[in-house]
């Protein structure tokens, strides 16, 4: 899939999978384990950006951030930021869970460790593209003080079971009053890197924040681009140890 915008859909078909739906489950969590491991031996660059919208439809605020994830020499991964212009935000402020909900709740993984915290159901067949997947939806089962969660809908690529696409919401919303802090509805997109993992490329969210004192609309952007591969890690298949290649020169 492109990650310059939403994808072609077709409607959900309500048809079963062609293997038990708790099977599709418990591979895809799989593969989600295997893929945060090595989302984590890759540089990349993260465009953040927020705005706000008024009545009129027009941009009133904004916020924008540039970096790249790295690696020291010794191999330890940080954050530079390479581009953050003053902020023009009014009516609204990112606090810093706005942040960490970047790094971790809208590229979602839904790992094999993760499952026992979510409802997970299986909704029905649906084409994105030109791919074929099976859609469930993700619910946490209960939500426990100072953790986050993702609330929402998954696709899942039906041949190798992937996840390719997000659409949902961190929860829970914190704090009520001046306090308050409420998070939007976002989507997010998958590519496939190096022929096996799909990494997220794109995030979109345009909606109304809704708090006490009235509805803010905000226009949301994330793009992961020039992923790059910063070391080889084992894996197990089939019972023997194989390194993942590197990148060819």
């Amino acid at each position: 899939m492109a990650n310059t915008g939403p994808a072609r859909q077709e409607p959900i078909e309500n048809t079963p999978p062609a293997i038990p739906a708790d099977q599709i489950i418990k591979t895809f969590a799989q593969h989600e384990a295997e893929f945060k491991i090595e989302r984590d031996n890759f540089t990349y660059t993260q465009d953040f950006s927020i705005q706000t919208i008024d009545d009129d439809g027009n941009v009133d605020g904004e916020y924008r951030m540039t970096s790249d994830i790295t690696f020291t020499p010794q191999g330890k991964r940080y954050e530079v930021v390479t581009y953050a212009p003053p902020p023009t935000l009014e009516r609204i402020m990112l606090t810093q869970q706005d942040l960490d909900d970047v790094r971790n709740i809208q590229p979602f993984v839904l790992t094999t460790d993760d499952l026992p915290k979510y409802n997970v159901s299986y909704v029905g067949r649906q084409h994105i593209d030109q791919l074929g997947t099976y859609v469930f939806d993700v619910a946490p089962k209960k939500i426990e003080k100072g953790q986050r969660y993702f609330q929402g809908r998954i696709w899942v690529e039906d041949k190798d079971f992937e996840i390719v696409k997000t659409d949902g919401k961190a929860v829970p919303n914190i704090g009520k009053g001046p306090n308050e802090n409420v998070f939007p509805r976002f989507e997010t997109y998958r590519e496939n890197i190096e022929g096996h993992y799909w990494f997220p490329t794109y995030t979109h969210s345009d909606d109304f924040l809704k708090f006490s004192t009235g509805e803010v609309h905000i226009r949301m952007t994330i793009r992961y681009t020039d992923y790059k591969r910063f070391r080889v890690t084992s894996r197990i298949v089939q019972g023997a140890t194989t390194a993942a290649p590197p990148d060819k020169p």
